[in-house]
């Protein structure tokens, strides 16, 4: 939004790890502790946040909030990894496996979000059209959601899509149509291809798709270095 470069001189940013006290002034239902995730994932294996660099086969990470390659110029994540719920990574590594087969590929912008960042991301934009509202928290927290794109293998590049990565404009949008044909083709292969495979198009982002039933999974607010030390225990 036009306002956020302003309050960014204001506002402290703070990266997301093991050591930030997790707050939640809305009194959502959140799985905030590694002994809640367990029990989760004890009942249902379905439900573990799983690394998709492990699981989807030459995936291409691209995680700009870990760096200060993104709207808040700041970095958020103190890890560059992505997470998403088994079903989830299982979906995505089909779809890597067709778009391979034609010489592409998935770049990996965002995956499972801690509903920290959630929380920073609203202070910072504060429009439902382009963050998740911290009172329902986002389907990313629920690690049901990933923002990706494609590229060409052979030259390491994007394809050409109407807006860069975290574009807060009507560009954005997927129903968006003034744009040359070649970049509406390329926004509806992606759309195509990861609708085939159990994803839906967020409605003013082009890159955000959400898993079908994502509702079903809880609000998960770990860090990833809290994720990445239980799964290397829990092996």
């Amino acid at each position: 939004m036009i306002v956020r470069s302003l309050i960014l001189w204001f506002m402290p940013i703070f990266v997301f790890s093991q050591s930030v006290t997790n707050t939640n002034p809305y009194n959502l239902p959140l799985t905030n502790t590694i002994e809640k995730y367990q029990n989760e994932v004890s009942i249902n294996l379905d439900y573990a946040l799983v690394d998709l660099a492990e699981v989807v086969p030459g995936i291409i990470l691209d995680i700009r909030y870990a760096t200060a390659n993104n709207f808040t110029h700041d970095t958020i994540y103190e890890l560059p990894k992505a997470y998403a719920r088994r079903p989830v990574a299982e979906a995505l590594a089909s779809v890597q496996k067709e778009l391979r087969r034609h010489g592409m590929g998935l770049k990996i912008y965002d995956a499972y979000r801690p509903y920290q960042a959630t929380l920073k991301f609203w202070a910072l934009v504060g429009d439902t059209q382009f963050v998740a509202a911290p009172w329902s928290g986002s389907r990313h927290n629920r690690g049901a959601a990933i923002d990706l794109t494609i590229v060409i293998l052979k030259t390491g590049k994007d394809i050409d899509m109407p807006t860069g990565y975290d574009e807060f404009s009507e560009k954005a949008s997927p129903k968006y149509m003034q744009l040359p044909e070649s970049q509406i083709a390329n926004r509806e292969y992606l759309i195509k291809i990861m609708t085939k495979h159990g994803f839906s198009v967020f409605s003013s982002e082009w890159w955000h798709f959400d898993y079908k039933n994502w509702d079903k999974y809880s609000l998960i607010d770990l860090s990833f270095t809290q994720l990445m030390d239980y799964n290397k225990t829990s092996k």
